[in-house]
């Protein structure tokens, strides 16, 4: 009975090899004639069976497959299914298809990488072409620059969290962004220029074109990325994991101003304006020719009752941009910050009327000192804001002629 068993089982057996055999030759030809929705069906009749298959069936039947879902372009299995036959192959030690490969690998991959260029350029489809220049990468993991713009095109998309997976992989992988570049400047425009490969550039020297050859590095993105996951993360909400990657980023590239006004920013968010105010103290010292570095450290002093400190750092900011006109007005609000307590003395005074007088008057002249800065800013940018308050002023002053000029301008304006 137990020989009946075993020669029916080895019976079966048989059988099995025998079909599968005939499947995947099946699949083969139905693959030459372009019927790749036939031959993926006939291969996957098969798929149960390919566990027990010999070898040199298995890895036919994962390089079919992969050929049958390239034909149809669904990429992401095929690439699937050819890594399922590389592994496979790598570990029985036999390269009966690994081989080939490559080729069918590589047309796949420009075909996605022209798709993903085309999305991204012509069609302005982010998201689309962050999907291509992933799969292009993933069909290619050598070409790393892909994914970096797979994460570029998902934050164009405000795709944030597929975003956030390709930067924190660029990370994971040490992607860097450094590329050698074969450069030669141009006679007749003066331009360097990017030519490409060694041999291409060669070659247009050689032309008379171009002249100088030289080979540069190009400017590395690990800070890049870095900053790029902060700025999601802050989108995101997440202002302390942002911080946080901002602060790992600023230890690699501490001279880095971007980086650092990005680290400032998120501390305005969080309203700690003690420390956005130190952060703006290092950005001067990395650029001291920098005026919107003094205008906002003026508004942080002004902000912690520091007065006279934002007053100056108002004056080096217009100093260094005589067009200044938020820095004039924030000048004029500084200078007339005087003014809450004179009219808290004059309510205090109302029936003295010596103490009410000498009050008076020193509004008067805080509202005179204050007066050019407003009428500079106005002058700058007029706004229904500047023309409002020097209005008041002028009235205040007791400019008639100017207070009914601005009176009739506010009017206009509403």
């Amino acid at each position: 009975m137990k020989k009946q068993v075993l020669a029916l089982s080895l019976g079966l057996l048989t059988i099995s090899s025998f079909a599968q055999k005939k499947e995947l030759k099946e699949a083969e030809k139905a693959i030459k004639s372009n019927d790749f929705a036939g031959a993926l069906s006939t291969i996957n009749s098969v798929e149960g069976l390919i566990a027990n298959a010999d070898d040199k069936y298995k890895s036919k039947f994962y390089f079919l497959k992969g050929k049958a879902l390239s034909g149809q372009k669904k990429y992401t299995a095929a690439a699937d299914a050819f890594n399922q036959l590389l592994a496979f192959e790598k570990q029985s030690g036999k390269n009966l298809y690994s081989s080939n490969v490559a080729a069918i690998v590589g047309v796949m991959t420009q075909n996605v990488s022209n798709e993903a260029v085309d999305l991204y350029n012509n069609k302005e489809d982010y998201k689309g072409a962050a999907e291509k220049f992933y799969l292009t990468y993933k069909l290619s993991p050598k070409d790393t620059a892909f994914a970096f713009n797979a994460a570029v095109s998902a934050t164009q998309a405000k795709d944030y969290d597929a975003a956030l997976k390709y930067y924190k992989e660029l990370r994971k992988i040490g992607y860097t962004g450094i590329e050698t570049q074969y450069v030669a400047t141009k006679k007749s425009t003066g331009e360097v220029e990017n030519l490409g490969s060694k041999s291409q550039r060669d070659l247009m020297v050689k032309s008379g074109e171009y002249i100088k050859p030289d080979v540069i590095a190009s400017e590395g993105k690990s800070a890049t990325i870095v900053k790029n996951i902060a700025l999601i993360l802050k989108e995101q909400g997440k202002t302390d994991e942002a911080i946080a990657a901002l602060a790992e980023a600023r230890k690699a590239n501490p001279k880095d101003l971007n980086l650092l006004l990005n680290e400032a920013d998120m501390y305005i968010k969080l309203k700690k304006m003690d420390k956005f105010g130190e952060l703006m103290s290092e950005a001067i010292a990395l650029d001291p020719e920098n005026p919107t570095l003094y205008y906002n450290l003026g508004v942080v002093n002004f902000n912690q009752d520091r007065v006279e400190e934002a007053k100056g750092y108002y004056r080096k900011a217009i100093e260094l941009k005589p067009d200044y006109a938020d820095a004039y007005m924030n000048l004029a609000v500084a200078t007339l910050d005087k003014d809450k307590k004179i009219v808290e003395e004059m309510n205090k005074n109302l029936s003295n009327f010596k103490k009410y007088d000498e009050l008076a008057a020193q509004q008067k002249q805080v509202y005179k000192e204050a007066l050019p800065y407003l009428e500079k800013a106005d002058s700058l940018n007029r706004n229904a804001d500047s023309v409002r308050t020097l209005m008041s002023i002028y009235e205040v002053l007791e400019m008639s002629d100017k207070a009914k000029e601005f009176r009739d301008l506010y009017k206009s304006m509403q």
